[in-house]
């Protein structure tokens, strides 16, 4: 597809069909890079997003037990912490 550069003001900009929005998921903020001569815009990834979610699911199925024994003491417990 090929579109005009257009002026936003003092600067330039490019109009995306919605079309192409929603197939790509962008919202209100997006991330631009450049790489090789390109211009990419990429949806912005939400670290942990969904998480909340699979917690309470697991939790629902009684998948939320530790794997790792937290009762392990290690001697730097007792002597670098202050308790």
């Amino acid at each position: 597809m090929k579109t005009a550069i257009v002026r936003i003001g003092d600067s330039q900009g490019i109009r995306i069909p919605k079309a192409i929005i929603e197939e790509c998921g962008l919202a209100n903020v997006v991330e631009i890079t450049v790489k090789d001569g390109k211009v990419i815009i990429s949806p912005v990834s939400h670290s942990r997003q969904g998480w909340e979610e699979a917690f309470k699911e697991m939790a629902d199925n009684g998948d939320d037990e530790l794997l790792i024994d937290d009762r392990i003491k290690n001697s730097w417990d007792e002597e670098d912490w202050k308790w």
